[in-house]
């Protein structure tokens, strides 16, 4: 069965933040983090992932996706701190939030 992704990068100073969606989260993160990924983050050092939901369908996901990126600043930041108050690099443990457990 094939999972989809929504993730929420930030830059080290936590003052940039990028949200996007994929069916392959560790390649995407390795894309972004060596540049390939995209031009935002490449532009503004957007490495650090500290959210991601998993989805069953891109429908879904895509959904959650605009949700989120119409979001204020403060609403981000308060979803973040609930499932990752420290701002942890969740790359290295690839922790992903089951959408039941969300905020919002």
């Amino acid at each position: 069965m094939r999972t989809f992704h929504v993730y929420i990068l930030t830059s080290v100073n936590r003052n940039v933040m990028y949200v996007g969606v994929t069916n392959n989260l560790e390649n995407r993160l390795a894309e972004h983090r060596s540049g390939k990924g995209s031009a935002f983050t490449r532009r503004y050092q957007v490495h650090t992932l500290v959210h991601a939901e998993e989805y069953q369908y891109i429908e879904d996901a895509i959904a959650r996706e605009k949700e989120i990126k119409g979001w204020r600043r403060s609403k981000k930041d308060a979803l973040i701190e609930v499932t990752n108050p420290s701002w942890a690099d969740l790359f290295e443990t690839m922790v992903v939030i089951d959408p039941s457990l969300r905020s919002g």
